[in-house]
């Protein structure tokens, strides 16, 4: 597949089938997220993945509200996507440039994991909605850190759909 094909087929699954995920497609997908650019080097991400039945329900049980994300409650793995801290360097760029570099490295590292979970033939949905402290508190993770996103991951049970995408002329320019 070529890298505008694996594109094309990655999109956000809703619903998945009832297989389990190996750990190997699990790690392959951390380990892509792991080889995402990220400023000075920092990597400010650490990616919890739940996969333990009891576990699962809880943090889909904080990801549903006022109708959002009710699909969790069917899926075999949620991955919380935890914002670290930037390393020095990155701190002291992101503030003299006054840009959040460790949120663009979140998402350069996200779109890896996805990609990479395409590749293998599984399905994604990247949340923002859901109840942060309580996965915070379901998941251990510190008051001093910002769990940023959710990824759903399984194995899709629709087909591949046709993205609706703007023109590229709106989208793009040349030298201006």
């Amino acid at each position: 597949m070529t890298f505008l094909e694996l594109a094309r087929t990655r999109q956000s699954d809703r619903a998945f089938t009832t297989q389990a995920v190996s750990r190997e497609d699990l790690l392959t997908c951390v380990q892509a997220a792991q080889l995402a650019p990220s400023a000075c080097n920092s990597q400010p991400w650490k990616f919890v993945v739940v996969d333990d039945e009891s576990i699962l329900k809880q943090v889909s049980d904080a990801a549903i509200g006022l109708g959002m994300n009710k699909f969790t409650a069917q899926v075999p793995v949620l991955v919380a996507v935890v914002q670290e801290e930037m390393n020095l360097s990155a701190k002291a760029g992101a503030r003299i440039k006054e840009k959040d570099y460790s949120m663009m490295d979140l998402g350069m590292a996200v779109e890896n994991f996805c990609l990479q979970a395409a590749e293998l033939g599984l399905g994604t949905c990247i949340m923002g909605w859901f109840d942060e402290k309580r996965i915070k508190q379901i998941l251990g993770v510190p008051d001093s850190r910002r769990v940023q996103l959710l990824i759903s991951l399984g194995h899709p049970s629709g087909p591949t759909r046709v993205k609706a995408r703007k023109p590229l002329d709106e989208i793009s320019s040349w030298n201006k």
